[in-house]
């Protein structure tokens, strides 16, 4: 007779303000059904009377007791602390819910002004470049991108059984970066909500000064830059979207000036930042909208349970085509490339999604049935099961060694190279258009990435300015086709005309950001015109 399944499940818990709180909680009771379940505690974070009356939980110190498998559940920020130490001290099937780990990992040792615990945690997982990133960020001489390119997540991985993630494109990712994981795809329990109740969505509305019949969209969730609602935002000042208002749900980062975004771009009026919202309200607020936004870009590799959610009731979403929403069938949501239209196109889309009601009741009740049929959290539970069953008596890995790639733009802040441009002689006449010949070569240590890369990638701003101290007043931007190597030179035609009034013309490379562009820190090149 096969031994039952004994599972000891370490995730945090309600009251915690986390996602994979909710998704445990929605999860646990269809687990319980399907082995010996008990559930651990995690040291110093409060655990709801009603949890603790039903499970009633465990000290984290009993984990893995008697042969039972641990089952984690491991996010990208500080309430799972706890669970990654006792993954990395008693292996067992972990599920990642980011795919990225690096956040966690900065706000446990850099954020608290320890320096060396980061420097030996990027070595260990990601070789010399991630201890030169480590160093780097001592001066902060970094921008966002190692934050999403670097994962920090190797050592974790490879001293656990097996890993749990929810997307296709999740499971490549992790096999690719390390073959020896033994990685299964599980579906994302999301319950079936009751359809949107029109009463509570009508009162929310009110709440905001919303008159019924006026285009109501919706960005749910904690908002961080990677969700890129000033975008949204942006796209809601186009004449596509004159009418509609904004909803924004969920704790907003640090990081962010929405308020301030809204009022530069004139809309102000129009959009409703509410914080975070408890279940029922967060429901009342779909309820109200009539669209929502998902943009993502860059990825922690999440699948976004408050997507899913807002699918579970029934509302139309839009997202970006870019890693695991790309997965999402075309019926059920409308995707937006991105790239330097990303804004545009985000307008024209839902404006035509807004006025074409047949589209969107098709879209609501294809939504439904999506998750009815692809995140039953019973079938979620019956796949997590099997899966540890499957790979709960596997050794784990070991920590082995990473595989080391070159230095790349990617990471790299300060690079050797030379600018020369062919063209830009005098006379200039005002007005008058040229084509230049732009050539760089690469006399560093890094290879410069082509514009193709979506962080890190070289792209070339040429600009025009009145004088030294003014801002630029006519700005163009030009890509590279190909990666630059050390000692290697590359070169574009771009056609420029000097504008009214320019007098300084200045020609400077920029890397792709997670945010914009940063300084390439290396060559430019200027030219005064009388």
């Amino acid at each position: 007779m096969a031994k039952q399944l004994a599972i000891d499940y370490v995730s945090p818990l309600p009251p915690v303000r986390s996602g994979i709180a909710d998704y445990s909680l929605d999860l646990l009771p269809h687990l319980e059904r399907l082995c010996d379940l008990r559930v651990i505690r995690l040291p110093g974070q409060p655990v709801d009377r009603s949890v603790v009356e039903r499970w009633h939980p465990h000290p984290a110190e009993e984990t893995g007791f008697e042969g039972r498998l641990p089952l984690y559940q491991m996010g990208n920020n500080r309430y799972h602390e706890g669970v990654e130490a006792l993954a990395l001290e008693r292996p067992g099937v972990l599920t990642l819910h980011d795919l990225v780990l690096h956040h966690l990992a900065v706000e446990v040792t850099l954020a608290e002004g320890v320096l060396e615990p980061y420097l030996e945690r990027l070595e260990a997982d990601h070789g010399w470049v991630g201890e030169a990133v480590g160093q780097a960020r001592k001066w902060w001489e970094i921008g966002q991108a190692a934050l999403f390119t670097l994962h920090a997540h190797r050592t974790l991985l490879r001293s656990q059984r097996g890993v749990l993630v929810h997307s296709d494109w999740a499971v490549e990712t992790l096999c690719e970066n390390d073959p020896e994981l033994q990685v299964r795809r599980v579906p994302m329990g999301i319950p079936l909500a009751a359809r949107p109740d029109p009463q509570a969505g009508l009162e929310f509305r009110r709440r905001l000064g919303v008159e019924e019949g006026t285009a109501l969209l919706g960005s749910f969730g904690f908002q961080t830059p990677i969700k890129r609602t000033d975008r949204v935002i942006a796209a809601l000042a186009r004449e596509e979207l004159s009418e509609a208002h904004l909803v924004i749900a969920g704790e907003i980062s640090p990081a962010l000036e929405l308020e301030e975004e809204a009022h530069q771009r004139g809309v102000a009026d129009r959009v409703h930042i509410t914080g975070f919202l408890d279940y029922r309200e967060f429901e009342a607020a779909i309820s109200a909208c009539d669209l929502c936004v998902n943009l993502r870009y860059p990825t922690a590799g999440e699948t976004s349970a408050s997507l899913l959610r807002v699918l579970a009731v029934g509302r139309p979403v839009v997202v970006s085509d870019y890693a695991q929403s790309a997965e999402l069938p075309e019926e059920v949501v409308v995707k937006v490339p991105l790239g330097e239209a990303e804004v545009e196109t985000l307008a024209a889309r839902l404006g035509s999604l807004l006025k074409d009601r047949d589209r969107l009741r098709r879209m609501a009740e294809a939504s439904r049935e999506y998750i009815r049929s692809n995140h039953d959290p019973e079938r979620a539970a019956a796949a997590v099961a099997d899966a540890c069953r499957d790979l709960g008596e596997l050794p784990p890995p070991g920590p082995g060694r990473p595989d080391l790639e070159p230095p790349t733009t990617r990471f790299w802040h300060q690079v050797e190279g030379e600018i020369d441009v062919a063209g830009a002689h005098e006379p200039w006449p005002e007005g008058e258009r040229r084509r230049l010949r732009v050539r760089l070569r690469n006399r560093g240590l890094a290879h410069w990435l082509s514009s193709r890369e979506d962080v890190g990638g070289l792209i070339l701003e040429i600009h025009w300015r009145r004088g030294a101290a003014q801002e630029a007043m006519d700005s163009r931007w030009f890509r590279f086709s190909r990666s630059v190597a050390p000692g290697e030179s590359t070169s574009l035609e771009a056609e420029v005309r000097r504008p009214l009034g320019g007098r300084l013309l200045i020609v400077e490379p920029h890397l792709a950001e997670v945010a914009g562009f940063r300084s390439l820190g290396g060559p430019w090149w200027y030219r005064i015109f009388e």
